[in-house]
C-alpha cells in the first residue's frame, strides 16, 4: 500500500478553518457505500460490533476520502475504525487475523494482560503476519473495561489500523447507564506517513504555525517589560526551542476524527432526556493529545484505562495518545450537546453530537487560544525571576533548572544521578523537575473549567500487589528537538540494552521528562500503578502521560514472563528511538539492569 507522496502547498490552517471544517461532510470509507446520513452515523458503532469468543478479522487496504482527496487506508474488515470487539471477562478469546496487505502486519491488544507471544509486537513477541497469512491469537480474558487494538507494524496505525474493545465485567457494570457509546478519537492525514516522518527529521517544527511574531514581542514588552521579554526570548533562542512547540504534527496535516467521522460529518449518539449515557473515550491517534469537554454537561469520570476509579465530576479532561477514559453524562434538556476534543496545540478538533433525535447539531465552541510553554514547564519555577536574571548571559549552560547536552547513566538498583558528559541526541536536561500530579498541564491551567488531573484519580480496590518495591529504576525521557531524535536516557532503541526484570519482583520506575514535549509512556504486559508524590498508591494505568519537566513514579510487578515493548506512544517518537525492550525472566537472584 502506497499513499501519495506529493507535498501539499504549505498554507496556514488557521486562515482556512472553515475549509477544514467543511471537509469530511460527505466522505468516509468508500466501501461502506454512499454518503452516510446523520441518522446512520448515530448507530455505526453498534452495527459494526462483533461479540462472542471467536473472531475473524481481515487486514486490508481500502479507499477513503475524508478531505475531498481520495486516499488509501489500512482497515480491519473494511472499516475505519475497525469493528468494536465485545468480550466477556473470564472467557477465552480466539482471533484469527488474516493479512491481505502486500506488507507484513500485526495487531497489538492494547492494555490487555496476556501471554507475551500473543501481544502482537513484531520482533519481540512474534514475527508478524506475512502477506496472505493468518495468525491466530488465543488468550483468556482476566479483566474488564474499555480498551483498544492497533497495528504495531511501522506506520499502519497512522493509516487506519485501530479499533475499540469493550470487555463486560463478570459481575456486571458497576455504574448503570441507559446508553453506551465508544468514542474513538484519531488523526488522519492525506500525507504518506513515511513522508510525514521524513519531513520531521528534516525540519522538526515544519508543522508549527504558532511561532511568535514581532507583534507578539511588542505585546509582551508592554505586559512584562523590556528586560523580561528580551531575557525570555534569549532563553528560548539559546535552547533552540519555541514555547509553542506542543505537537509535532498539527491540524495543517491532520484531520481529526471521532469514530471515523470528520468534524463536519458529525458523529451522533442519541439519548432521551434524563438518561445516563456512558461515553468510552479512546485516544487511538498516532500523534495527537486531546482536551475533551461537552459544553453544558458535567462529566463523571468512572474509569481510566479500563480500571474503575472513585467517581469524580469534571468539565474537561486531557486524554493522551493511547489513554482511555469512561465518563457518564446525564443530559437534562432535549437539545443537542457538542462533544468537543481540541488538539493540545489548538490547531484543530474532532467533534460529535449527543442529540435527542437524528439530524441535530450542537453549537461548536471556538478553539482555545494557543497555549505557551512556561518556566514551570521547563523546570524553572513559577515566575520570571530566573529569566530576568539571565539578561546578559552568553550561554544557557548554567540556567537554573535546565542542563544542556547531558545524558543519563543508569546504575542497577539505584536512582540515576545527573552526569555531565555530552551526547548528540539530547538537547536539554531538567535539573529541577516538578513532582506533582495536580497540574492539569499546559493550556489547561486556570481556564475557568474544572479540569481532571491524575491527583483526582483513585483506582478502586487499591494496588494489585501490596508489596513495597525491591528496587528502583530512573529513566529520563530525552530528545533533541531540532534533530527529531527521541530516546530513553539519551540512548535510542538501536543503541540500548533491554531492561531486565526478575519474574515476580516489585519495581519502582521513576520517569523524568527532560524534554518540552508531553509523552504518553506505555509498558506492555504489566500494569503501571502510579504513586502520589508521598509514595501512596494513586491510580492503575496502562499508559501514563508525563508532562514536560515532570518527575512521575509508578510501581510494576514483573509477573509476565517474556519479551515486552516499552515506549512512548507518540508513533513518530517511538520510531525515532523512544523505545526499549523489557525482558522478564525467571531467576533466583536479583535482576540486573542493562
Amino acid at each position: 500500500m502506497t499513499m501519495t507522496k506529493n507535498r501539499p502547498r504549505r498554507v496556514n490552517p488557521f486562515n482556512s478553518s472553515r475549509r477544514r471544517f467543511v471537509q469530511g461532510a460527505s466522505f468516509g470509507v468508500l466501501a461502506l457505500g454512499a454518503t452516510k446520513t446523520l441518522s446512520q452515523a448515530s448507530d455505526t458503532a453498534e452495527r459494526q460490533a462483533l461479540s462472542g469468543t471467536q473472531f475473524d478479522l481481515e487486514i486490508g487496504a481500502q479507499a477513503v476520502n475524508f478531505t475531498g482527496q481520495r486516499r488509501v487506508a489500512t482497515v480491519v474488515n473494511g472499516q475505519l475504525p475497525g469493528p468494536l470487539l465485545r468480550w466477556r471477562e473470564g472467557d477465552t478469546i480466539t482471533l484469527r487475523v488474516t493479512n491481505r496487505l502486500p506488507a507484513p502486519s500485526s495487531i497489538h491488544w492494547h492494555g490487555i494482560v496476556l501471554p507475551a507471544d500473543m501481544d502482537g509486537v513484531p520482533g519481540l513477541s512474534f514475527e508478524g503476519i506475512a502477506p496472505g497469512e493468518t495468525f491466530t491469537y488465543r488468550f483468556p480474558v482476566h479483566q474488564s473495561g474499555t480498551y483498544w487494538y492497533h497495528s504495531h507494524s511501522r506506520f499502519q496505525e497512522q493509516t487506519g489500523l485501530y479499533g475499540p474493545i469493550v470487555i463486560e465485567p463478570r459481575a456486571g457494570e458497576r455504574h448503570r447507564a441507559d446508553r453506551d457509546y465508544t468514542v474513538l478519537l484519531s488523526d488522519w492525514s492525506d500525507w504518506d506517513p513515511e513522508h510525514l516522518f521524513a519531513t520531521l527529521k528534516r525540519q522538526s517544527d515544519y508543522f508549527n504555525f504558532g511561532k511568535r511574531t514581532v507583534g507578539d514581542f511588542f505585546k509582551d514588552v508592554r505586559e512584562k517589560g523590556w528586560q523580561s521579554t528580551v531575557a525570555e526570548r534569549r532563553m528560548w533562542g539559546g535552547m533552540r526551542m519555541t514555547p509553542t512547540d506542543l505537537a509535532d504534527v498539527s491540524g495543517y496535516a491532520y484531520t481529526y476524527l471521532m469514530n471515523g467521522a470528520a468534524p463536519a460529518a458529525n458523529w451522533t449518539g442519541l439519548f432521551r432526556r434524563g438518561e445516563k449515557v456512558r461515553l468510552r473515550f479512546i485516544n487511538g491517534s498516532s500523534m495527537s493529545i486531546f482536551d475533551v469537554r461537552i459544553p453544558g454537561l458535567k462529566m463523571t469520570v468512572v474509569a481510566t484505562d479500563g480500571q474503575d476509579v472513585e467517581p469524580v465530576i469534571v468539565d474537561e479532561f486531557r486524554i493522551g495518545t493511547a489513554e482511555v477514559y469512561d465518563v457518564i453524562v446525564e443530559p437534562a434538556e432535549e437539545r443537542p450537546y457538542t462533544i468537543f476534543a481540541q488538539s493540545i496545540d489548538r490547531s484543530g478538533y474532532a467533534r460529535g453530537t449527543l442529540a435527542p433525535r437524528p439530524g441535530l447539531q450542537g453549537q461548536i465552541p471556538a478553539l482555545d487560544a494557543r497555549p505557551l510553554l512556561t518556566m514551570t514547564d521547563m523546570g524553572m519555577g513559577h515566575d520570571m525571576s530566573a529569566v530576568s536574571a539571565m539578561e546578559g548571559m552568553e550561554g544557557m549552560q548554567d540556567m537554573p533548572g535546565m542542563r544542556h547536552d547531558a545524558k543519563s547513566e543508569m546504575t542497577p538498583g539505584t536512582v540515576t544521578q545527573a552526569p555531565s558528559e555530552p551526547t548528540p541526541g539530547v538537547d536539554a536536561r531538567v535539573m529541577q523537575p516538578k513532582n506533582t500530579l495536580s497540574d492539569p498541564g499546559v493550556g489547561l491551567r486556570d481556564n475557568g473549567r474544572r479540569v481532571l488531573t491524575y491527583a483526582d484519580l483513585h483506582t478502586l480496590g487499591g494496588p494489585i500487589d501490596p508489596r513495597p518495591p525491591q528496587r528502583e529504576i530512573e529513566l529520563h525521557l530525552t530528545g533533541h528537538m531540532t534533530r527529531f531524535m527521541w530516546s530513553f536516557d539519551g540512548r535510542k532503541f538501536s543503541e540500548a540494552e533491554p531492561l531486565r526484570f526478575t519474574h515476580g519482583e516489585r519495581v519502582r520506575i521513576v520517569l523524568v521528562n527532560d524534554s518540552m514535549m508531553t509523552h504518553p509512556i506505555h509498558l506492555h504486559g504489566m500494569w503501571s500503578e502510579v504513586e502520589s508524590p508521598d509514595g501512596a498508591f494513586q491510580v492503575r494505568k496502562h499508559t501514563v502521560l508525563v508532562q514536560p519537566a515532570q518527575r512521575l513514579s509508578y510501581l510494576i510487578t514483573a509477573d509476565a514472563l517474556g519479551r515486552w515493548a516499552y515506549h512512548c506512544h507518540l508513533l513518530f517518537h517511538m520510531e525515532a528511538g523512544m523505545f526499549r525492550e523489557v525482558i522478564v525472566a525467571p531467576g533466583s537472584g536479583p535482576a540486573q539492569q542493562g
